[in-house]
């Protein structure tokens, strides 16, 4: 290893670990002050069903399935299998723990970001950059943020997904890498080319069945294991309170799990708030109600989907060096399934992969929005060439060190995301309280 990736590799550690703490201590701070929002499932599926006639922006069931693409990303995938082989099956249980906690930030992300979004044609454009920008007046800081979310996202988030879809391929058929490529970036080039109303529409199809797939196959192999399944939920619950396991979940699980793909969701980073201010409810609180369900739906049922295939097989008597993973994944599907395993493995990849591209496409051209407000969708053509070049690059070379590269953005997004949620938790309760009076109200005339 060069000294310069020694180097990448410690700052990545200690930008990642402040990082961490300020999303732990802040999903604490807003479960508290805000009566544990996060645990009112009723205001979550009442909202989610409400119909909106206005015609700007999207459907809140639109939005919804946008955001929940962009959290449903392939750490959900090997980011889990990675927390079990760092921090063994004690790491899950602190995984659904930060679930729970970190929920309240998402709800505060997005009731900041339908606060200050602005109008954008007949949609709507947000985000942290927005609400840095007009709740406390600090327009040198979003630009920051937008210009580490396009760095990021379209010069090499995207870049990343493709690599993971071609490495995923290629396990089931070896062809030149440059194809794979040229195929995907004709399918995402139909899309982005079509707009936010585009995306949205294709997520809000892709989503669910992908979502629905994965659990079901999850579901057929916990069936088939059915009598080890319980052990295994006795041995996540009583093994989460090691030394290995704190160490390896609550922190390591955390740490790893945003790092490789945003782990289980975005909770703290502000991105989902991009996606989600697109919505055309007029209700911060109603969005924010919507948007914790995705948390919930990535981090407990797809993620503990992997959990059931992965430790249902053998997965501990894997000798690994430098695992990232992916190849425990691999093995648990061809472990149950053969290798019609790695075909499945491969298409939930790429359907996973397929929905991160397009969300994170979009919060780049957000971001580009924002640092030239006004910005001609003609001009849009040039990012959208950008990202399908970087996209079809990722496809053909390595992308180990742009991993790490990436990982100190985001880093740095969640570190300035954070401080603005507390410098805006006065707007976030003030629309709460307002949200109850209004629901109260409603009750006492009925």
């Amino acid at each position: 290893m060069f000294f310069g990736d020694i180097m990448l590799e410690f700052i990545n550690k200690f930008i990642w670990a402040i990082a961490t703490s300020f999303i732990i201590l802040s999903s604490i701070y807003f479960s508290l002050s805000l009566g544990f929002v996060q645990f009112k499932f009723r205001e979550m599926f009442k909202n989610l069903f409400k119909k909106e006639n206005r015609e700007i922006g999207i459907t809140p069931v639109q939005s919804f399935f946008m955001t929940l693409g962009s959290r449903i990303g392939v750490g959900s995938i090997a980011g889990v299998s990675l927390a079990l082989h760092l921090g063994g099956p004690g790491s899950i249980f602190w995984m659904w723990l930060s679930a729970f906690l970190s929920a309240s930030n998402t709800f505060c992300e997005t009731v900041l970001g339908i606060i200050y979004r602005e109008k954008d044609g007949k949609d709507y454009k947000g985000g942290p950059s927005y609400y840095i920008r007009n709740g406390l007046n600090k327009p040198k800081l979003g630009t920051i943020y937008a210009l580490i979310i396009l760095i990021s996202f379209v010069g090499g988030f995207v870049g990343i997904q493709g690599n993971t879809i071609t490495k995923s391929f290629l396990e089931i058929y070896k062809v030149p890498k440059f194809v794979i490529g040229i195929i995907l970036v004709f399918f995402v080039s139909i899309i982005v080319f079509g707009g936010l109303k585009r995306i949205a529409a294709i997520s809000s199809k892709l989503v669910p069945f992908m979502s629905i797939m994965y659990i079901g196959i999850a579901l057929f192999i916990g069936i088939k294991n059915i009598n080890v399944i319980s052990q295994i939920f006795k041995t996540i619950i009583t093994s989460a309170f090691t030394l290995k396991s704190i160490y390896g979940g609550f922190l390591g699980s955390l740490i790893i799990g945003i790092q490789r793909g945003i782990f289980s969701n975005e909770a703290g980073l502000g991105t989902g708030s991009i996606t989600s201010s697109t919505s055309s409810t007029d209700s911060p609180v109603s969005q924010g109600y919507i948007q914790m369900l995705g948390i919930y739906v990535t981090t407990l049922l797809i993620c503990t989907a992997t959990v059931i295939i992965v430790m249902t097989s053998n997965y501990s008597e894997l000798v690994l060096n430098d695992v990232n993973g992916i190849e425990i994944t691999q093995y648990a599907f061809k472990y149950h399934l053969g290798n019609f395993g790695n075909v499945l493995l491969f298409l939930s990849v790429l359907l996973f992969s397929f929905t991160t591209i397009l969300t994170g496409y979009y919060d780049g051209e957000s971001s580009l929005k924002y640092l030239f407000s006004n910005i001609k969708d003609k001009h849009l053509i040039i990012l959208k060439v950008i990202s399908l070049f970087v996209l079809f690059l990722g496809c053909i070379i390595p992308s180990e060190t742009l991993w790490s590269f990436v990982d100190i953005l985001m880093a740095g997004i969640a570190i300035i995301n954070i401080y603005a949620l507390f410098k805006l938790k006065g707007d976030v309760k003030h629309e709460l309280r307002y949200y109850n009076l209004k629901k109260y109200d409603k009750i006492n005339k009925r």
